[in-house]
């Protein structure tokens, strides 16, 4: 027998209006539609019917891993400190790590993430390369001290996630392990419905050789991705691109260098619009504190500062925005009024196409003052030059040269190839068939099992509700009944169909117009509605939530017709 539920004593307290804290649709629609409530900032209660989706998405999840051979256990979610220690991550991690004390003053934290406890957990029980590959994995609730915690379940301090980890002997057994889960992970955004894309990504502060984000795209998705045809698909802070090879213009006349006042005109933005120039001829002068020294990055006005791209150029790991008394120092002038001009060459980086920029506009380093017809390297030097901008809509795939594509998209999992980061850190070894200690190769997969609810709605709804996939679903049928006279056939529908699926029978005493209302509201796949047309020529009217088309089948017919739109 399946789930099933009479709606008069089942807790779901649905609301006519949109909640004012909520930004998005899924928060929106998961606050009306009573699946979840708000305990504190960033804090929410998953509601029965809520609670119902997690669950569903947490069933396709657990046959998918189990179908590569992944093992579920339990971790604590209270971490010693010692551990974050040994790896290095208790201060690296920041200030989104909840840091607490016992009683006996020692330091613990809420686990964001369980690197270090599976890790040591493997260190003590692993010795023999005979007992190597094997992934665990859990589901558990997260803990992360979001600075701006928003969009409901989307970015909150407390989620619900699983989370695998994959041990192994060799790094060619890592990344068969890395190919089973991005295939399991594949399979499992099918089955919830998501239209998603794999990109590739940044591994962060978990850190490791690679890795890759799932995202469900979305027009209210926090993230941007480059995506091609080819089916290549980065995230825009990692994206790269094939570099067009355009020939400077040589009937262009290089103008005589020309100082103009622009009092209190610091920005882009503003000079442009004070000089009636466009952006696309000005040279943005970024000066950046590394732990090598300073870098100047020149980038074009219109054009955004991919920070990754400059780290690997100037082969550094941490970027801040250089202090007035450094800009000072390196350019002469104060921030704001910064250009490449005068400034020793050994600092700057420079995208390639600043480069090819005739008669450019930057800062004159000086106070409100800016330059005009700037060229290099007539007027300036260079260290490095190469892609240092973010990717944008129309360029082309570094894969096979393809128009790139920019989306909004929503992280629902990511991958990581750790490699030896935590079993070095950790001890994590084992003997080898030669008898030679060796350090455990290791990989790491998350998803976010809350975050595929709020995503399946973000790319499934319509103006009444949620229009929920059939198979994450809380119920699959909810049966509508219309007056009194129709409580013996309800009985009766609620009885047979929950041997086979999950029913909600709205037996409520409310008009018709609520309860259609919360129906569509709710997102329950189908409706059965059970009224006069029973009564008087014994057919039952069934609508589709995805479609809103309906028709009007005797009761026989439903159960054939039920497998056929649920596929069960």
């Amino acid at each position: 027998m399946k789930y099933r539920r009479k709606l008069s004593g089942y807790f779901l307290p649905t609301l006519k209006e949109d909640p004012r804290e909520a930004d998005i649709v899924s928060h929106r629609l998961m606050v009306r539609a009573g699946l979840i409530r708000k305990i504190s900032s960033g804090i929410y209660e998953l509601l029965p019917a809520g609670w119902r989706v997690v669950r569903k998405i947490e069933k396709i999840i657990r046959e998918e891993m189990d179908s590569i051979g992944a093992q579920e256990m339990m971790m604590s979610a209270l971490q010693p400190r010692g551990l974050w220690e040994e790896s290095g991550r208790w201060n690296e991690y920041g200030p989104e790590l909840f840091r607490l004390k016992d009683r006996k003053k020692r330091d613990f934290c809420l686990g964001p993430t369980h690197e270090e406890v599976i890790t040591k957990l493997a260190a003590s029980e692993i010795s023999s390369y005979k007992e190597l590959p094997f992934t665990l994995y859990q589901f558990q609730m997260k803990f992360r001290d979001e600075i701006r915690p928003r969009f409901g379940v989307m970015r909150a301090r407390e989620f619900y996630m699983k989370d695998a980890y994959s041990f192994d002997y060799s790094m060619d057994g890592c990344r068969k392990s890395y190919e089973n889960h991005v295939d399991a992970y594949k399979n499992i955004f099918k089955r919830c419905g998501l239209d998603f894309a794999m990109v590739e990504a940044a591994t962060g502060s978990i850190g490791g050789k690679y890795s890759h984000e799932f995202m469900v795209t979305a027009d209210n998705g926090e993230d941007e991705i480059a995506l091609c045809s080819c089916g290549f698909g980065a995230n825009s802070e990692l994206a790269p691109y094939r570099i067009r090879e355009e020939k400077t213009d040589s009937s262009v006349k290089q103008k005589r260098l020309e100082k103009v006042k622009t009092p209190r005109m610091r920005t882009v933005e503003e000079v442009s619009g004070y000089l009636s120039l466009g952006s696309e001829i000005f040279i943005k002068t970024l000066v950046y504190d590394t732990e090598k020294g300073p870098v100047v990055a020149l980038i074009k006005g219109d054009d955004e500062l991919n920070e990754n791209f400059l780290k690997e150029a100037a082969g550094v790991s941490e970027l801040k925005m250089a202090d007035e008394e450094t800009i000072q120092e390196l350019t002469g002038g104060p921030p704001g009024f910064s250009g490449p001009l005068g400034v020793n060459p050994e600092y700057i980086f420079a995208d390639r196409d600043v480069l090819r920029m005739e008669n450019g506009v930057s800062g004159a380093n000086e106070k409100d003052a800016h330059l005009l017809n700037i060229n290099y390297p007539r007027d300036y030097k260079v260290n490095w030059k190469g892609p240092l901008r973010k990717v944008k809509t129309g360029d082309l795939c570094q894969s096979c040269g393809g128009v790139l594509e920019l989306k909004r998209g929503i992280e629902v999992g990511h991958t990581f190839l750790l490699g030896k980061k935590y079993s070095s850190a950790l001890n994590a070894v084992f003997t080898d068939e030669k008898g030679i200690s060796r350090e455990m190769i290791m990989g790491c997969y998350g998803i976010g099992v809350t975050r595929i609810a709020a995503a399946a709605i973000e790319q499934h709804h319509d103006k009444d509700g949620i229009v929920w996939p059939p198979a994450i679903a809380p119920f699959d049928v909810v049966l509508i009944q219309l007056g009194k006279k129709t409580s013996d056939i309800c009985k009766e529908m609620y009885k047979e169909l929950g041997e086979k699926y999950d029913v909600l029978w709205d037996d409520r005493d409310e008009t018709p117009g609520v309860k259609f209302k919360d129906a569509l509201l709710v997102g329950i796949p189908v409706h059965i509605i059970i009224g006069k047309k029973y009564l008087s020529d014994k057919k039952l009217e069934i609508q589709y939530r995805n479609t809103g088309e309906k028709e009007f089948l005797h009761k026989e017919e439903i159960e054939e017709r039920l497998g056929d739109i649920l596929g069960k």
